[in-house]
């Protein structure tokens, strides 16, 4: 039986590097977004009803992000309809893999843990976090992101001290030596934990 390790943190906070870590030292890694891509691909299982739903989302039979996130703007009930598509997709994604594998820690990498109560499929949960003002300095180094798209990302997502209140543990990232640091031990715990547990 897999010990599920559920990975989460606001934008920014540098979670795919901390999922990467995880990989490092034998975690096997389920990414939500990664699903996500896989599921809006040529061929991916969301695709009839999200062009069903948003016609215009659809090009050379792939939902285009961009034309998704034109059609979610314009509409401010989308969302929810976008989100009843989607959720249960990803959901049997998730569950597909945690079916499949056999290592001994799996990670399951989900921006909106708490937000949408995956926490409670998980043995324990991480939070990535550090200073705000490299958070943002990260996210606004990325192409094209702006601090108002930033800010209102951000009021999608529970607050970073929230996140760390409800943590099993906190993986501090200012620095990639501090973060490697903290997901060995993470692992370490979790190894040595009784077999009961």
């Amino acid at each position: 039986m897999s010990f599920v390790l559920g990975l989460t943190g606001s934008i920014g906070m540098g979670k795919s590097t901390t999922a990467a870590m995880f990989a490092a030292e034998g975690a096997a890694v389920w990414d939500a977004d990664a699903a996500v891509h896989r599921l809006y691909a040529m061929d991916g299982a969301a695709v009839p009803a999200v062009a069903a739903a948003f016609p215009g989302a659809i090009l050379d039979g792939a939902v285009s992000r961009e034309r998704l996130k034109s059609a979610l703007a314009a509409d401010p009930d989308a969302l929810p309809v976008l989100e009843r598509i989607v959720h249960p997709l990803v959901a049997a994604d998730r569950a597909a893999f945690l079916a499949a594998t056999s290592a001994e820690v799996v990670v399951i990498d989900v921006p909106l843990l708490y937000e949408t109560g995956i926490d409670a499929l998980c043995d324990a949960t991480a939070v990535v976090s550090t200073t705000h003002d490299l958070q943002r300095a990260r996210v606004l180094a990325r192409p094209g992101m702006t601090g108002a798209q930033l800010d209102a990302i951000l009021l999608r997502q529970m607050p970073d001290a929230e996140k760390r209140a409800r943590a099993t543990w906190v993986i501090d990232t200012t620095t990639l030596d501090g973060a490697r640091a903290a997901v060995r031990a993470i692992m370490a715990e979790i190894r040595e934990r009784p077999s009961d547990a």
